[in-house]
């Protein structure tokens, strides 16, 4: 007999069982996505340029608040509904697309280039801004998370948010594809093999989100040598990623020096096998 949900409604993980995504879940009320925001942008003031590079990776990692985000008890009670209750999330990852800008987000699949052994990683998208048609919300290709992963290519296309400009080497019908818009303070859940996309931002303020992606704890890392998780609930019975550390404030010694170390192994497993190498994470 399979556990009771804890947050999720039964019909909302049949449909990410049988389309790959879910979404809106309310995680934030206006207060706290007002501090998140504002946390970010203090820091981007303070060093006089958006976030960038290895700073939009494992981000978790340089800010507490991140971190506390990571760990937000109704983010890992809906990704528990879905995987069950043994949790790593690999890795955290700002979206940020700046107002009126031409950055945007290819058809792709993120299995295809994690170099992991699991089909049950669970990506959730946190909006600290509007997310919507205008600004370039997530669109996904239902159902796509089944059967063999498509083929890919890598175009480096410039304002390609993803490190290759990697891209879906088929055509994709968007007639049959679904947005996911998203008001501030709520998140969406796909699957890592679901194919997804998103448009530049054509509004006036910043679309700014932050992806999260958890997994068992029995997933393995299977193209790079080395690589880390954090531990976020339940137990670790595998030992296949290096725990990372808990920062105890924002850019805290110990935790900055794993950033630097996990930021580059995880740089060299989307890099494998690629042509050129971009300071997009």
């Amino acid at each position: 007999m399979l556990p009771m949900p804890k947050i999720l409604p039964s019909q909302a993980i049949e449909q990410y069982q049988c389309d790959g995504y879910y979404f809106p879940l309310k995680v934030l009320d206006d207060n706290e996505v007002t501090a998140s925001r504002a946390q970010l942008e203090r820091f981007e003031k303070s060093q006089d340029q958006p976030l960038a590079g290895a700073q939009r990776n494992k981000s978790h990692l340089l800010f507490k608040w991140v971190d506390d985000l990571m760990r937000h008890n109704t983010i890992l009670d809906a990704v528990e509904d879905l995987i069950g209750p043994d949790l790593l999330c690999w890795n955290t990852l700002f979206w940020i697309k700046e107002a009126n800008s031409g950055s945007f987000v290819s058809w792709h699949q993120d299995l295809r280039y994690w170099g992991l052994d699991t089909a049950d990683l669970v990506s959730v998208w946190l909006a600290l801004s509007p997310a919507n048609l205008a600004s370039g919300c997530m669109r996904v290709l239902p159902g796509s998370h089944q059967g063999e992963l498509l083929p890919h290519k890598d175009e480096y296309a410039d304002g390609n948010l993803l490190t290759r400009g990697q891209e879906i080497a088929v055509e994709v019908d968007e007639d049959q594809t679904v947005a996911m818009p998203l008001n501030p303070g709520e998140i969406s859940l796909h699957n890592v093999r679901l194919a997804h996309a998103s448009s530049p931002n054509q509004s006036a303020d910043r679309r700014i989100g932050l992806s999260l992606h958890y997994m068992p704890t029995k997933s393995k890392q299977i193209v790079g040598e080395w690589d880390s998780a954090a531990l976020v609930r339940g137990e670790d019975r595998y030992g296949h990623f290096k725990h990372a550390p808990q920062p105890a404030k924002d850019f805290d010694p110990v935790a900055v020096e794993f950033h630097r170390q996990a930021t580059d192994a995880v740089r060299e497993i989307l890099f494998t096998d690629a042509e050129k190498v971009r300071p997009t994470i």
